[in-house]
């Protein structure tokens, strides 16, 4: 079966960065898109980053973008999301995702999920 696993969340105080990575198995994994979504405490999960199957090409949402960067090697069916300059706003469960559809910001068109890791800032 498929199965994406985050890992890399963690406490760290603004300013600081971490890498988080995420594990896939059971599928073909070069040939998806994924996807980086998070949520935080009583907010929707909202759209991070992307990155297309080859790795040629990677979007960002406005709130991340500059501190943030999306990668994946195929080889290690692993995608990675570097977290940069992160700031308490940061404070969220991230989640990894399997991109199925064409609108690459909408959650609705991913159908793979991990289960999340937990990454705090504290100010």
């Amino acid at each position: 079966q498929v199965q994406l696993v985050e890992s890399g969340g963690g406490l760290v105080q603004a300013g600081g960065s971490l890498r988080l990575s995420c594990a896939a198995s059971g599928l073909t994994f070069s040939s998806y898109g994924m996807g980086w979504f998070r949520q935080a405490p009583g907010k929707e999960r909202e759209f991070v980053a992307h990155i297309t199957s080859s790795g040629s090409s990677t979007y960002y949402a406005d709130s991340v973008k500059g501190r943030f960067t999306i990668s994946r090697d195929n080889a290690k069916n692993t995608v990675y999301l570097q977290m940069n300059s992160l700031k308490p706003e940061d404070t969220a469960v991230y989640y990894c995702a399997t991109r199925r559809g064409i609108y690459i910001t909408d959650l609705t068109n991913y159908n793979y999920w991990g289960q999340g890791t937990q990454v705090t800032v504290s100010s």
